[in-house]
């Protein structure tokens, strides 16, 4: 296994995003109370920005001067509730404190029938003004709501707000729709997540559409803050157990969050009592549970040092184990916490440094919300770590293609990350007799020349607010991921599946709007990644250049024509590349190509001679696919498709 990170990312530490101004709020916080007039306002902010405080004083302000007589915020699960408990505000500038009748707060116990019950109340109570739920129980109470215009004149926020989905098999995308066009409700949507685990949008385009919208990238937090100054994402390869590679993989000098594999997946031994008791034997010796906080107290091997290890894992003290995670005050209180679903979302351990997860994610939403996990600002840590530990695709055991797809995942996952934890570049169109300089490369600010202006308001939004959700659906597109794998020609990535991956998600574009979007899209995705491996010339101009399809050009002649010519993924996979140990690699290759070409059985039948004697009278080389001539590349996806049918058979007769 390595130890060099597919991403790596170092910071400034400006401070800016966690300094507060007069009214006690932070940066993003400040960014979303200037639009708490919005009717329906949607939150894009990472982990650790603040966004339950910022909720809080929209909230107030809503109650106290424009009309809205309550306000229900509903969260994923009840240990995120406890993110708005009471919280004092006014001490910091503001002019109300956040106060929750105990009452109300459904997030603190009770059955679902009798939260319910409450929820219900709590709109019929006229002198009850903030309730605090899950998304369950608003589903529940939603269906027992005779008509939507008891919503009238009611705040309902969502935290975690891609859970939603527009789908018309969601009860609560069914619940939000139905509030918004048949009630006076405000709507205040929250999210760290540039997009859902699944195919399926948040919300219509119709209904998007009406959201005024705020985002707060993870660039501007994690660079505004006074103590984190990197960040790194790694995937490291195991072969056998990973139960054997823990040794390798766990690094007991820092705060860690281990998550098991899911014991319905293949990396599981299907016992995850035995697998926390073989991580903690991999940390040491275990010495005791403490009967009244339920930590596992662990000798660690070398010094013999106490670690303090919290199994959410063991269902049995679970309860005292939680208890103890919420009443937290010192870095000391804790070392490691091992995990199966719980501590991803909305759990909050600001002194965690690495998160190790161990085994296949198909969702990249969960992969963003556990490095969110780690990516708090905190005194103890210089340096935060996401290191996903995934088994080796292997031929003769293993299906490959499940195998294959899923590290392609992983690729797409380190290529959105490198997106979002890059700074932002403002992409302006150039005229040919533009000469002004703008920002340059350090401003942050790049002219095209040739690049469409929006011509509608529709264009100019999605330009503006939603390029990142834009470039999340691409990375997620499976087209593109093999592209990605198979290092595609830029012309089928930027003129044909970039565009279709556009359509998808805004099917109402015209022909040339979707243009425009295209073009911007493009040229944001090959910047981001041509700016990583920019330079300055020592000439006495001292010209800015960004390094494009291997060549340097002058950032004063860029044009989209250019731009078109590069690959936008090609620097990712080829840092990919470089971390994959190239057996892994040729699986990946082998996949992809043997999907390029359709043969039948007799005509592989027919083919496999030709291509054994192609190697005889070669002196043993193989056919290439990026020969000139056709029917060596005929020869060279003939001979993947073999390779991969001899796998998947020889993996049928294992199985």
């Amino acid at each position: 296994m390595n130890d060099k990170n597919v991403v790596s990312v170092a910071y400034h530490r400006t401070g800016k995003s966690t300094n507060t101004n007069s009214l006690g709020m932070r940066a993003m916080q400040a960014r979303v109370y200037e639009k708490r007039n919005s009717k329906y306002l949607l939150v894009k902010a990472p982990p650790a920005s603040g966004k339950s405080r910022a909720l809080m004083f929209v909230a107030l302000d809503k109650l106290a001067n424009q009309g809205i007589k309550k306000v229900i915020v509903a969260v994923p699960e009840r240990s995120i509730g406890r993110s708005f408990k009471d919280t004092d505000l006014v001490k910091y500038g503001f002019y109300e404190d956040w106060r929750i009748d105990p009452h109300y707060d459904l997030t603190a116990g009770g059955t679902t029938g009798g939260n319910v019950k409450r929820f219900v109340e709590f709109l019929n109570n006229p002198e009850a003004k903030i309730l605090i739920c899950t998304h369950a129980t608003l589903r529940f109470a939603y269906e027992e709501v005779a008509d939507d215009s008891q919503f009238n004149d009611i705040m309902v926020a969502i935290d975690e707000f891609h859970h939603v989905s527009a789908d018309d098999n969601s009860v609560l995308g069914t619940a939000l729709k139905n509030i918004m066009h048949n009630s006076t409700a405000h709507i205040l949507a929250m999210t760290g997540s540039y997009f859902r685990g699944d195919s399926q949008p948040i919300l219509t385009p119709e209904d998007e559409r009406k959201f005024d919208k705020v985002n707060y990238s993870y660039y501007e937090q994690l660079d505004g803050y006074q103590y984190l100054k990197s960040f790194g994402i790694d995937y490291k390869f195991y072969q056998g157990t990973y139960l054997d590679a823990l040794d390798k993989a766990i690094d007991t000098d820092k705060k860690t969050i281990i998550h098991i594999p899911s014991v319905n997946s293949a990396e599981s031994t299907k016992d995850k009592y035995e697998e926390v008791g073989h991580i903690e034997d991999a940390i040491g010796e275990f010495q005791e549970k403490d009967p009244k906080t339920g930590i596992d107290y662990v000798k660690r091997k070398g010094d013999g040092k106490i670690l303090k290890v919290a199994d959410l894992v063991t269902e049995e003290g679970r309860d005292k184990v939680q208890e103890y995670l919420r009443d937290m005050t010192s870095v000391d209180d804790l070392d490691i916490i091992i995990a199966l679903g719980m501590a991803k979302e909305g759990f909050d351990w600001p002194w965690a440094e690495y998160a190790l997860t161990i085994g296949y994610r198909g969702s990249l939403t969960e992969i963003v919300q556990i490095i969110g996990r780690v990516t708090r600002d905190s005194s103890n840590k210089t340096h935060a770590q996401f290191t996903n530990l995934i088994a080796q695709p292997d031929a003769k055991n293993d299906d490959v293609m499940v195998a294959v797809n899923t590290i392609l995942k992983a690729i797409t996952a380190s290529l959105l990350m490198e997106q979002v934890l890059a700074p932002e570049l403002k992409i302006k169109t150039k005229s040919s007799n533009d000469r002004s300089k703008g920002d340059g490369l350090g401003g942050g600010e790049i002219t095209v020349k040739g690049l469409k202006e929006p011509s509608t308001q529709r264009t100019k939004d999605i330009i503006e607010n939603d390029l990142p959700d834009l470039k999340a659906a691409i990375l997620q597109d499976s087209q593109v991921q093999e592209a990605i794998a198979a290092k595609a020609d830029a012309d089928v990535i930027n003129k044909v599946l970039i565009p279709k991956v556009i359509m998808e998600q805004n099917p109402d574009l015209s022909d040339e709007e979707l243009e425009e979007v295209r073009q911007y899209t493009i040229a944001d995705l090959a910047l981001k990644q041509a700016t990583a491996q920019s330079t300055t010339s020592s000439s006495g101009d001292d010209k800015k250049f960004l390094r494009m399809a291997d060549k340097f050009i002058n950032v004063d002649d860029l044009d989209i024509n250019l731009i078109e010519q590069v690959n936008p993924f090609q620097r990712a996979y080829e840092v990919m590349s470089s971390n994959i140990d190239s057996k892994t690699l040729r699986l990946i290759q082998q996949t992809i190509d043997s999907k390029k070409a359709d043969f039948t059985e007799q005509e592989l039948a027919v083919l496999y001679p030709q291509i054994k004697q192609f190697i005889l009278d070669h002196n043993g080389e193989y056919p290439s696919k990026d020969s000139n001539d056709e029917l060596e590349v005929k020869y060279a996806y003939a001979l993947a498709k073999l390779r991969d049918l001899r796998a998947r058979r020889k993996a049928e007769q294992n199985g």
